[in-house]
């Protein structure tokens, strides 16, 4: 064997060994924080994008529609949509998910697109009119859609900042809508133990947060999980109907 070849084979190793500790080493590195939220949930914030999590349902919002919001995306909605094959911005130009207040769409991500299983469009609605009362809203519908699937982990990507707005602060953002969440599902396990609903258990409500708003959104979610526990201890105990 020539000094040369021996010396190409070298380099093919090392580049494989140097790609497979780059690999690793994205795994080993991903930042995450746990916080006991109501209910036995678990409120999990992971530095991750909307195209990696692995979990059953990956929420998503999006804006009303209109060529010059569709130019502003940048970041995680542009590279999820781009793993998609082009399918968020194929229903959006052709008015099929306009993205209005509280609109949502299921998807089944195609095979080698996104971990996820599946995924849920939310619309905002006009970006003006986005509040907390909207947001915390939004959490709401993610989880009575994750009761109807039968799904105990939830991711939740906001989106909001990948697509130019920044009316509301990113902590903010999160307090709403986790808010909404765990009073949504303390609603749902109470009208379990009624015989109201059908059996089904939230196990984690999982943020995605990028480097940048990591910090900010860690102190919304602990804002969240106190509105909750606050809200929940004023509720009413009493059965919310007399049927025996």
């Amino acid at each position: 064997m020539t000094t040369r070849r021996q010396a190409m084979i070298c380099l093919v190793v090392l580049v494989l060994f140097r790609t497979a500790q780059i690999k690793a080493a994205e795994t080993a590195d991903v930042k995450e924080l746990n916080f006991q939220g109501t209910d036995d949930v678990t409120v999990k914030l992971r530095m991750e994008g909307p195209y990696t999590a692995d979990v059953p349902l990956q929420v998503v919002c999006y804006f009303r529609y209109s060529p010059e919001g569709a130019k502003r995306m940048a970041g995680a909605p542009v590279e999820l949509d781009k793993k998609l094959g082009g399918v968020i911005a194929s229903l959006r130009e052709r008015g099929e998910f306009n993205g209005d207040a509280l609109e949502t769409m299921l998807i089944s991500p195609p095979p080698n697109s996104i971990k996820a299983k599946a995924l849920m469009l939310v619309g905002l609605g006009n970006e003006a009119e986005l509040s907390p009362k909207l947001l915390a809203q939004v959490g709401k519908i993610a989880l009575r859609e994750a009761a109807r699937l039968g799904t105990t982990r939830v991711a939740f990507a906001p989106l909001i900042r990948d697509q130019g707005n920044t009316s509301i602060d990113v902590g903010d953002v999160e307090r709403a809508v986790t808010s909404g969440l765990l009073l949504a599902y303390n609603t749902e396990r109470r009208l379990q133990n009624e015989g109201l609903a059908k059996p089904f258990v939230l196990d984690q409500w999982i943020v995605e947060a990028g480097p940048t708003y990591y910090d900010t959104t860690a102190e919304g979610l602990q804002r969240a999980i106190s509105d909750a526990k606050e809200t929940i201890a004023k509720r009413q105990k009493s059965p919310y109907g007399t049927a025996k």
